[in-house]
């Protein structure tokens, strides 16, 4: 395995958890259990501005690197990392 491919599982992986986080973090939009646990943190209507549309942002950023990685895993390891 080269640095190349080193390099790329590195960055597949902090995409992975970073995206997991940032999904995370996004604030309920319905009335599921995740909107009860977010409206005793904060008011949902603080959770409209600034800061919600530059998570949604940031989360499409990650998720556009985590996609390219996947897809020039599939041409660095066509058969896996064993092979046949």
């Amino acid at each position: 395995m080269g640095p190349f491919q080193i390099i790329l599982f590195i960055v597949w992986a902090i995409s992975t958890v970073a995206l997991i986080a940032l999904v995370l973090m996004h604030s309920g939009k319905g009335t599921g259990v995740s909107d009860m646990i977010a409206s005793s943190l904060y008011n949902s209507s603080a959770a409209t501005g600034v800061m919600e549309q530059n998570l949604d942002k940031l989360t499409v950023i990650v998720a556009v690197v985590f996609a390219i990685c996947v897809v020039l895993a599939m041409f660095f390891f066509p058969q896996g990392i064993y092979g046949m």
